[in-house]
This record gives structure tokens, C-alpha cells and sequence, in this order.
């Protein structure tokens, strides 16, 4: 029998000397076989007075759901608890154990098993499936963990980044990043301006005196937040952002213009097709070598065809200048060129000149995009991450679901209950 206990203990990676396993078989239930293991949880002693004069009073019977590594053959420990009558005391106890949780049936191996699985890209019912589990299950061992980001307010980072996504029910959310460890500090359910000053105001003055650079995109109202809440910080304006506003300024004017022909004239064809040469920066068009273009039924270069199609209209030529100058200058960060541009008296297309006076609305905001180092690329890689466990769970109706699930591919996680602590690799 000692054998028999101790080779069934190492095999199950089960150390607690209170659990003594008598025998093991296998029974079809439910379409699969499982394999089952008789074990008893004896009590050595009075959990109250610590007296080992002890009256069995029979047994409970617990059917323990067990890790394994074939998901086709679960495995089921089939436990009988001790119930006793302590005789110092007159108290009635049951023998419990570490394998598992009082009132529970599935055991805390499987539980931490489930948690590292939530930190991979797979959904909830993949887990319950392989683990042998209801999602339900696989749900209480996620809201097992702490949804919070960010607890202490007596300090902020120096550099912070604000951006949006499109969350629970397609409502964006507010998150803010840290510039430097890009480390998530705070993602809020809307990102109306109240609930973002009401979030920011825990902190300290001198905590947020501490902020030195909030990065943003062209929200409007965001530059309002940030200089109300952050007094000594300096707007940047993100660069990805400004080249994006550009890019859909002109790409607006070129389908207005293009729809002004007929689909069956050579200015319709110049504008459709070859699209994607106008949003390249000009130096990397091909000025040389010819190709074939069986739109045009002709050998032409890119550049060619590019300033074919500028012709077509002067409001078409002069916002695509000054989208190109404009990238360029962000690549080579001359302010003075950024300056030129946004005074520039040309005639562009109507959305292209709402995106200049943009850009003069956030002056100061623009010209520190321009020199600074830092940008919204790690929050945009942030929001990739969190699309991407959105759409590996067809999206979630729970919003501290989601929550749990992103901060649990920081790898950190923290339970409810205190002074306990898992590092999920």
C-alpha cells in the first residue's frame, strides 16, 4: 500500500502527507475514459485546539478534477475527507488540504495551469476544453486576479502616452502608457474628458508636476487635459498621426478629382489605379527604369505616371507638394521648413486645409512632434496586442474581463487575496 501511495504521489506531483491514495482504474463516463484515483484526507489534529484527540465521524466524498496531459483521458482524484469530533473542544471539523480549496472541485494545480494558459493568444473555451472545465470555470479563475494597473499616486511617469481603442460593445476606451517602459498605467472606460481628469486627480500635485512629455494624436481635447492636469509637461503631438492626416487629406481630394471623369478616360485611369504611387515619398519612385502598364499600354516609369496624374487638376498638385515637403520634414525634423509650410498661401483641397489649420491650432504641439524622441509607437503596439485578444474571443461583453486579459500579458498578476502573488511566464 506504501508503494503503491508513493508511486501514485510522484507520478501526480502531489507532496501533502495527509492524502493516502488505495488504488487507481479507469471508467467510461460521459463518452471518455477517465482515470481514477481512490485517496482519503485523514485530519491529524483539531484545526481549533490543536488536540489530536480526535472522533472519526465518517467520510465526505469529493470527485477533484486533476491536471493532465492528455486531454482525451481526464483525470479525476476521487478524495474521501475525514469528518471528526474533536473531544477537548466538542467541535466538529473536516479534513482539509492545499490539492484544493474548501467547497471547491477543481484543484489548485489545474486553477494555476488555467492562469498560464489566459496569458497566451487563445480563447476561453479552448482552455475549458483542454483542461476539462466549463468556461465558467475558466471565467472565476480570471476574476480571480486583480484588474487594477496602477495603485501608487504619489508618483507618475516622466513621459506618458494618451490614445483610444475600440473595446467592450465598440465603445473606445481611454489608456495611457508609459513613455519610457511602455508598461500599461491606466486604461479607463471612456475617454470623455471628466472621467480622465476625475482618474488623474488621485495623483498628487507633485506627482504630476513630475510629468514631463504627454504624447498624443489630434484629439481636441486632449491638449485641454493635458495642460490643465500636468502644469509643468510639454504637448508632443505624435509624427504617425500627422502623416496619416496628410495622407487621407489628399487621398480625399484624388478620389473627389478622379470622380469628376469618366471611368473610361485616361485622367480616371491615371488617378485609380496607380493610387499607391501617391502616397510614396517622391524620392523612392522609380525614375528610371520603365515598366509595362497595361492600363496605359505603354512602358513608364512611376514618376511618370505620378506627374501624368498630378496634372489632371492644380488644387491635386499643390496638396500633393505639400504633403510631400511635409513628410520630409518630419523625417529631417526642420521646424523652419514646418513653419514655411503651415504660413503657405497655395490653393489645396478643402480637407487638406482643415488639416493645416489643424496643425496651426496645435502649434506648439507639432513643432515638439518634430524634435522630440518620443511617440505613440509602443501605445500603437499596445492597441495591436489588445485588438488581437479581442478577436481571439470574438470580442468581450465583460469590461474587467478584458482588462485582466491585458494585464495579464504583462505577466504579472496579482490575486485578490493578499500577500500572494503568481509570475505567469
Amino acid at each position: 500500500m506504501s508503494s503503491l501511495n508513493d508511486c501514485i504521489k510522484f507520478h501526480l506531483n502531489i507532496e501533502d502527507p495527509n492524502i493516502i491514495f488505495s488504488d487507481y482504474f479507469k471508467k467510461y463516463i460521459n463518452g471518455k475514459y477517465h482515470n481514477l484515483y481512490v485517496a482519503e484526507l485523514i485530519q491529524p489534529h483539531c484545526p481549533y485546539c490543536l488536540s489530536s484527540n480526535l472522533k472519526h465521524n465518517g467520510h465526505y466524498t469529493s470527485n477533484v478534477r486533476f491536471i493532465t496531459a492528455d486531454a482525451s483521458h481526464p483525470v479525476i482524484i476521487r478524495l474521501k475527507k475525514q469528518r471528526v469530533l474533536c473531544n477537548a473542544c466538542l467541535k466538529r471539523s473536516m479534513a482539509q488540504s492545499n490539492l484544493i480549496n474548501k467547497g471547491c472541485y477543481i484543484s489548485n494545480t489545474s486553477k494555476r495551469k488555467i492562469l498560464s494558459a489566459l496569458t497566451e493568444d487563445r480563447s476561453m473555451t479552448s482552455i475549458a476544453r483542454e483542461h476539462n472545465v466549463s468556461v465558467n470555470t475558466v471565467q472565476r479563475v480570471l476574476e480571480s486576479c486583480s484588474s487594477k494597473f496602477y495603485d501608487d499616486f504619489d508618483h507618475l511617469p516622466e513621459h506618458l502616452a494618451f490614445d483610444e481603442f475600440k473595446g467592450v460593445g465598440k465603445k473606445l476606451h481611454f489608456i495611457c502608457l508609459d513613455g519610457d517602459t511602455h508598461k500599461v498605467i491606466q486604461i479607463l472606460r471612456t475617454r470623455f474628458k471628466p472621467n480622465i481628469l476625475r482618474y488623474f486627480y488621485k495623483f498628487t500635485p507633485k506627482a504630476r508636476s513630475m510629468v514631463k512629455t504627454v504624447t498624443m494624436d489630434l484629439n481636441c481635447y486632449y491638449p485641454l487635459v493635458a495642460r490643465e492636469l500636468f502644469p509643468n509637461a510639454q504637448i508632443v503631438i505624435d509624427r504617425f498621426h500627422m502623416v496619416q492626416m496628410l495622407t487621407r487629406s489628399f487621398n480625399s481630394l484624388r478620389v473627389q478629382i478622379m470622380k469628376q471623369f469618366k471611368k473610361q478616360s485616361h485622367e480616371y485611369k491615371l488617378l485609380k489605379s496607380p493610387w499607391k504611387l501617391y502616397l510614396m515619398k517622391y524620392d523612392k519612385l522609380n525614375k528610371t527604369t520603365p515598366y509595362y502598364d497595361w492600363h496605359f499600354k505603354d512602358y513608364l516609369t512611376q514618376e511618370h505616371v505620378v506627374l501624368d496624374g498630378l496634372d489632371c487638376n492644380k488644387d491635386l498638385e499643390n496638396t500633393y507638394w505639400i504633403m510631400q515637403d511635409f513628410m520630409t520634414a518630419i523625417q529631417n525634423k526642420d521646424e523652419k521648413q514646418i513653419i514655411r509650410l503651415l504660413n503657405s498661401k497655395q490653393t489645396v483641397g478643402k480637407q487638406m486645409h482643415q488639416t493645416l489649420l489643424t496643425f496651426k491650432h496645435n502649434y506648439t504641439g507639432v513643432l515638439n512632434g518634430i524634435s522630440s524622441n518620443y511617440s505613440n509607437g509602443c501605445l500603437e503596439g499596445v492597441n495591436r496586442k489588445i485588438k488581437q485578444i479581442e478577436r481571439t474571443a470574438y470580442g468581450y461583453n465583460n469590461f474587467r474581463h478584458l482588462l485582466i486579459r491585458i494585464r495579464l500579458e504583462e505577466n504579472l498578476v496579482k490575486e485578490k487575496e493578499p500577500n500572494n502573488y503568481f509570475l505567469v511566464a
